[in-house]
């Protein structure tokens, strides 16, 4: 976030500061070299190193961040992606599609408060993310890529698991097992505190393992979109990484059956688990809505 944040700032902020506190309403107020690479001819009272204005801007700049990321991809899931003939199935809730965004767009101003001082050690440098390809090499950039992959899957393996610990269901992971047949707009309808724990080994990965800045900014991005994709409700079968990946089909059965496939890319944790179900054609949720509408 240390990117963004700057790359907002040198665009966007540093005048919107700039206009809101100018430096003559605190003229004791020292600028640091940081605050003189500012684009702007006029500096803010709150430099770019003042923590409340780092936190302010974070939260403006994620939350933003986030509603774009979450509307747009979830909406091109939905429109060509989805099969709208699932809207039919009987567990398919009145006005659905609304409650999902209702709840998704409540539940990430929670979400982002708790993740708000992860972002924050991120800026003020206690990551071990890095610039240079040089500084651990072409093989290692390469191979946190998997790290990166296995690390987070097989964490977030174990905290699904434990949201569907009977107590802690109720109170956190219930609300997003609400969408039995879920659509992409499903995909961050959490309780502020489940989608936050489900998010924690992204944050954690990069204060154990170094990773490149912009790497890590694009698989943070990534996993997102592979979050909404896999809420589409597809259950297409038979392709050859089906063994080995955990996509629409494996995630359209958790919600159906709430305690198999936990995994978030992968089935390999939910196999040693003992959690993995094999999607099948006959467990397709589409035949209940062909067959309700051969009954009408």
């Amino acid at each position: 976030m240390d990117f963004v944040l700057e790359t907002a700032d040198n665009y966007v902020l540093d005048a919107l500061w700039a206009r809101v506190l100018p430096l003559s309403a605190n003229a004791t107020e020292p600028a640091t070299y940081w605050d003189m690479a500012s684009n702007t001819t006029t500096l803010s009272a709150w430099p770019r190193s003042y923590m409340p204005r780092q936190l302010i801007s974070l939260t403006a700049v994620t939350l933003l961040g986030s509603y774009v990321l979450y509307f747009t991809f979830a909406w091109l899931s939905y429109t060509f992606i989805f099969n709208h003939d699932m809207m039919r199935h009987p567990r398919f809730l009145k006005n659905q599609v609304r409650q999902e965004i209702m709840c998704s767009v409540q539940a990430m101003p929670g979400m982002m408060a708790l993740t708000l001082p992860w972002f924050e050690a991120e800026v003020l440098g206690y990551s071990k993310l890095y610039n240079g390809v040089d500084t651990y090499g072409y093989f290692y950039l390469f191979a946190s890529i998997p790290l990166f992959l296995f690390f987070t899957d097989y964490c977030i393996y174990w905290i699904h698991r434990w949201l569907h610990v009977p107590v802690i269901y109720k109170a956190l992971h219930k609300p997003h097992h609400k969408w039995i047949i879920p659509t992409p707009f499903a995909s961050h309808a959490f309780h502020a505190a489940d989608g936050y724990c489900q998010s924690l080994p992204y944050h954690l990965f990069i204060f154990i393992f170094p990773m490149h800045r912009f790497l890590y900014l694009g698989m943070f991005v990534l996993v997102n979109i592979w979050a909404i994709f896999i809420h589409d409700s597809d259950m297409i079968t038979g392709h050859p990484l089906e063994n080995l990946i955990n996509g629409p089909a494996h995630h359209t059965l958790h919600h159906i059956y709430f305690t198999v496939n936990y995994g978030q890319y992968f089935t390999w944790a939910d196999k040693v688990g003992n959690s993995y179900r094999q999607p099948e054609k006959h467990l397709d949720p589409l035949l209940e809505v062909q067959m309700k509408g051969k009954e009408e």
